[in-house]
């Protein structure tokens, strides 16, 4: 099939039942076991609870230990948001991503997937800007830490997980551009996964085969890495080896497949994911978060009733924070992710 934007395709899909304008703290969805292995991660009947919502699509989430408090984007909004407990959800940063006049073939000029440097700064994948960014949070002041392969300009950064040495793995479909891979802005003639040190002085590529890299995730032992695939034709999680110095010493081969959730037409496709301490994988799919076991089984589902995004641990690391649509949602584990 041809591929257009993500929202595009997750907009087609039938939802599962979700009520319109739903309130803040309301439960939604539910959560489905599929494997005994569930119930020492999670209740089964723990409340999917809303905690922010009326957002374009949000994205990103990532929880800052050192003011107890969420991040997370709303990608075509171009604003990044802070939620509290007790205080709720309000800008932080706008624009999170690309400042000024927004060009015509830009689609999503936003902040993406966000996480915590070991130095507590934020690190950013900056769809608009096209780069991966570090943002002081005290002063919110932003620099680029890379925003081209080679000569050429990134496509769309998209997300972004840390590994040994702070050296920083992420992903660059096109879904920032209004025309795809059509793009006349696209340098680049395909969607790669890329490595690059802290420091953004070296960065080399680790893959260029899949047609819509997304999520992705390092392994607790910071040997393995785990990409997402949005491709309705091969909803795929994909995983490769690392060596000691961060490099990639395999290559990407399958590790989890969606097809027969996508043939149900489950609303959503793989997106980002969080790895747990535990080595569980917290992924995004079609129909919402699965929880994996380390070998790759489907041990469960978390469903918000529509798209889910991407997922953060939290609070005291047994909260489960879903990017759904147009909200956040939270979750509590009976095991802690980090």
């Amino acid at each position: 099939m041809t591929l257009t934007t993500r929202r595009s395709l997750l907009a087609g899909m039938a939802a599962l039942p979700f009520v319109p304008g739903v309130a803040l703290g309301e439960a939604v969805g539910g959560i489905t076991r599929f494997d005994p292995a569930l119930d020492a991660l999670i209740d089964a009947a723990s409340p999917i609870e809303v905690i922010a919502t009326g957002y374009r699509w949000a994205e990103g989430p990532v929880w800052v230990k050192q003011g107890g408090y969420l991040l997370f984007s709303d990608v075509p909004a171009n604003v990044a948001h802070r939620w509290k407990a007790g205080e709720g959800a309000k800008p932080f940063l706008s624009p999170s991503g690309l400042a000024g006049a927004i060009p015509a073939g830009i689609r999503e000029a936003g902040s993406n997937g966000m996480v915590i440097d070991a130095q507590g700064g934020l690190l950013m994948a900056d769809s608009g800007t096209r780069a991966i960014a570090r943002v002081d949070l005290a002063t919110k002041q932003k620099t680029i830490v890379v925003d081209s392969f080679e000569g050429k300009k990134f496509n769309s950064c998209n997300d972004l997980a840390i590994g040994r040495g702070g050296m920083i793995y992420f992903t660059d479909p096109p879904y920032g551009l209004a025309d795809g891979d059509a793009s006349p802005l696209k340098q680049l003639p395909f969607n790669g996964v890329y490595r690059v040190n802290a420091d953004g002085s070296e960065v080399s590529l680790i893959d260029k085969s899949l047609t819509r890299p997304n999520g992705i995730g390092v392994s607790p032992g910071m040997d393995r890495l785990y990409v997402s695939q949005s491709d309705p034709d091969a909803a795929r999680i994909f995983t490769c080896e690392l060596a000691a110095d961060g490099s990639a010493s395999s290559e990407l081969v399958p590790f989890v497949d969606f097809s027969a959730e996508v043939s149900q037409k489950l609303p959503g496709l793989p997106d980002g994911l969080k790895v747990a301490k535990s080595g569980h994988l917290f992924a995004s799919g079609p129909g919402g978060i699965y929880v994996l076991a380390p070998d790759g089984r489907k041990l469960g589902r978390i469903a918000t009733g529509k798209a889910a995004a991407n997922c953060c641990f939290g609070e005291d690391g047994r909260t489960l924070f879903i990017t759904s649509s147009d909200s956040v949602c939270r979750v509590r584990l009976k095991a802690s992710g980090w």
